[in-house]
């Protein structure tokens, strides 16, 4: 009994990891579409998307739009801290948080998947705020 407890911790302990240069990669895409929206280069912005988000908008113009109004704090944020990223099946999930111009933090979770053009934002999740005190 002992053993197989031991092992069902030790596999419970295990938490997958993304490479070290996927994680440069992922950071590299998300940080070239932030300062792609800093420019108001909606183009540029609209490339780091995956074909699913490009097929939802159809036209940079229409997605550089959803971006200011659902997600102001990716628009333009005023800090980005790369959190953890977690290998997910075939995608990753980056996890970023964000100052925005007001002084508040965010924290967004970037579904990243591998594409024949390389990783490529796939969605962008706000995460609820964790709760403070008791």
């Amino acid at each position: 009994m002992k053993p197989l407890f031991t092992a069902c911790l030790a596999a419970a302990l295990v938490v997958p990891v993304v490479a070290p240069a996927e994680d440069a990669a992922i950071e590299g895409v998300i940080s070239a579409q932030i300062d792609a929206f800093r420019a108001d280069d909606f183009a540029t912005a609209f490339t780091y998307a995956s074909p699913m988000i490009k097929g939802m908008f159809g036209t940079p113009e229409r997605f550089g739009q959803m971006v200011q109004q659902g997600y102001p704090m990716v628009y333009r944020p005023e800090d980005v801290t790369f959190l953890d990223a977690r290998p997910l099946g075939d995608r990753v999930q980056q996890r970023v948080m964000m100052r925005d111009t007001g002084g508040a933090l965010h924290v967004l979770e970037y579904e990243m998947i591998e594409t024949a053009d390389g990783w490529q934002i796939n969605g962008v999740r706000l995460l609820r705020a964790p709760q403070v005190g008791a």
